[in-house]
């Protein structure tokens, strides 16, 4: 395994691969979420290039940048062990050579001011920042990303679109650890008790999937208003002193949302557990 810290080293071996170029971005603190990631891209690629770079553009002023957890040894490890190539890992004067970047991507309001976007702003600002410079250097054939992070997927598909980008955007499935917690590196944050309550996510998530299979026949009997509420509402009797930041059910494809279930729905949940906070979403339409 290669591991490159230059922009002009990195782009100059790009020149030397042929076939195809998988790329899997990342943030580092590599869980098994990742790994999925990187055998998707092994799988379906001829070489994986794997980037380690915690963006410190998609992190508001009260958010936990310096906090993130850095386990670069272990990381780079991991990629060796299952079969990555190229490990990038700049520096953030190499990334943003200006104090002020000036790379950016106009996100549709219909994207951009829902869900994340909306509980925190300029988020989806900084991961299209990042994203766009990264497939710039890299040139990747392939990207993967997992759909945990759904609307981050949305957007980085819109904008893979929208800026012509000759980069196929393949989705990962969420992993999840026993208790059905979605993989995440803010997962180290919670204690074993809060580990254990923040399953009950996927289980409030589930039991609305139920409910919507039971209604496939009558959608207009169940009021997409009325069973995000019943949601909330659960979660909070399940997970005592959680803080629910939204509950929402929206169009899987372009994540529009209607009044009552569309064919194609899904579910997203954002829910703080002490000061972490967790997402999750799940398909739950029939």
């Amino acid at each position: 395994m290669k591991i490159i810290e230059s922009v002009k080293e990195l782009r100059k071996t790009r020149k030397e691969i042929t076939g195809k170029a998988g790329f899997v971005p990342t943030m580092g603190a590599l869980h098994r979420g990742h790994l999925e990631l990187i055998k998707k891209s092994t799988e379906i690629c001829d070489t994986t290039i794997a980037s380690i770079f915690v963006n410190p553009t998609q992190f508001g002023k009260d958010e936990d940048y310096d906090k993130y957890p850095r386990t670069l040894d272990n990381d780079l490890q991991i990629c060796e062990e299952n079969g990555v190539d190229i490990v990038f890992k700049p520096k953030k004067e190499d990334i943003y050579p200006l104090s002020n970047p000036k790379v950016g991507f106009r996100i549709s309001e219909e994207l951009g001011n829902i869900l994340c976007g909306k509980s925190r702003p300029g988020h989806f600002e900084g991961v299209a920042q990042v994203v766009s410079i990264l497939f710039n250097i890299v040139d990747p054939d392939i990207a993967v990303f997992g759909e945990k992070d759904y609307q981050q997927l949305a957007i980085i598909k819109e904008m893979t679109s929208s800026l012509r980008y000759d980069t196929e955007i393949v989705a990962v499935p969420i992993i999840r650890e026993p208790g059905g917690l979605a993989m995440s590196s803010r997962n180290r944050y919670l204690t074993p008790k809060e580990k254990e309550l923040a399953g009950n996510i996927l289980k409030v998530m589930e039991g609305v999937k139920v409910k919507a299979e039971e209604a496939r026949f009558d959608r207009r009997a169940l009021p997409v208003e009325f069973i995000e509420s019943e949601a909330a509402s659960r979660l909070t009797e399940l997970i005592p002193d959680c803080k629910v930041d939204y509950v929402e059910i929206r169009n899987t494809n372009d994540l529009t949302k209607g009044r009552f279930l569309a064919r194609d729905s899904r579910i997203f949940a954002a829910i703080f557990i002490g000061k972490t906070r967790l997402i999750d979403n799940l398909y739950i339409g029939v």
